[in-house]
């Protein structure tokens, strides 16, 4: 019998092979809610330019960010914090397929956890759903712009605890997470995507 995993697609090669690990409801939700393969990499190697490093990415959805940072960083530990327990579930689930030991997911609200403990943020706007009527994942959780001002604050103050030399990459934000102390080096030519380091 012919080994099943030479029948898979190699899943890194583009965003639509790597949209198969999921279901087709999610698959919908990719280009709207899931990082592209390309920021996700140019994100990576700046949260991961040494060995050792642990990255947490914030509202990680279905986990693509953290599978591809590990995927092409194995040195360094990708975490993902996810409130919506289903897109835990396809996290664990997409981690499995791939085998991708340095990535790590928790469920739970990024508020529950410490955050002094890593080395550098990704940032995928997860609060903008707040601030809108359009384009949600779902309807598990609650909704207000309340909610986004208070995320955005509590982000902003532990962010500022940080120590200096911490990385963090914002992709599509409107930066009222990211407090003064964080200097951008590097943007891309839409300037959709930065990268911060904190002085």
């Amino acid at each position: 019998m012919q080994n099943s995993t030479y029948l898979k697609p190699n899943c890194y090669v583009n965003d639509a092979a790597f949209d198969w690990l999921y279901p087709e409801k999610i698959q919908q939700l990719s280009r709207r809610h899931w990082t592209p393969l390309s920021i996700a990499k140019t994100a990576a190697r700046f949260l991961a330019h040494q060995p050792g490093k642990k990255v947490l990415d914030i509202g990680s959805g279905v986990g693509k960010f953290c599978l591809v940072g590990a995927r092409f960083f194995p040195e360094s530990t990708f975490y993902g914090i996810e409130q919506r327990l289903e897109l835990h579930k396809y996290a664990l689930e997409a981690k499995a397929a791939t085998q991708a030991h340095n990535a790590c997911f928790m469920h739970g609200n990024f508020t529950q956890i410490d955050l002094s403990g890593f080395d550098g943020f990704y940032f995928y706007n997860a609060f903008f759903e707040n601030l809108t009527d359009e384009d949600h994942i779902d309807n598990q959780v609650e909704f207000a712009t309340s909610i986004y001002n208070y995320y955005c604050r509590y982000l902003f103050r532990e962010l500022e605890k940080t120590a200096s030399g911490t990385r963090l990459v914002t992709f599509h934000s409107l930066e009222d997470e990211v407090p003064p102390c964080f200097q951008i080096v590097d943007a891309s030519a839409d300037l959709m995507l930065k990268m911060w380091i904190r002085r």
